[in-house]
């Protein structure tokens, strides 16, 4: 797809990621970019490190991750539903 199509039609490239499609984008004829579906991080995958780290880790981080724990609203934390 041309980086002007792509441009012009986002949101139907985001349908299509969405759906699981990988859209390579030109410019000129050449490949300029890929867009694709995020990858996931399930929420057990990061409180298992945690607790593989604890007490490895220096307090600085720590805090910094009960802080952004507190940040996270509801609609945050349903995408890592089993954190």
């Amino acid at each position: 797809m041309s980086a002007t199509e792509a441009s012009r039609s986002f949101a139907a490239v985001l349908d299509e990621v969405e759906s699981g499609e990988t859209i390579v984008v030109t410019r000129g004829g050449r490949r300029v970019a890929v867009i694709g579906p995020a990858p996931t991080a399930p929420g057990r995958m990061v409180k298992a490190f945690l607790a593989r780290s604890a007490g490895k880790l220096d307090a600085d981080f720590e805090t910094d991750v009960a802080a952004a724990r507190e940040a996270v609203d509801d609609e945050m934390r349903n995408l890592w539903p089993d954190a």
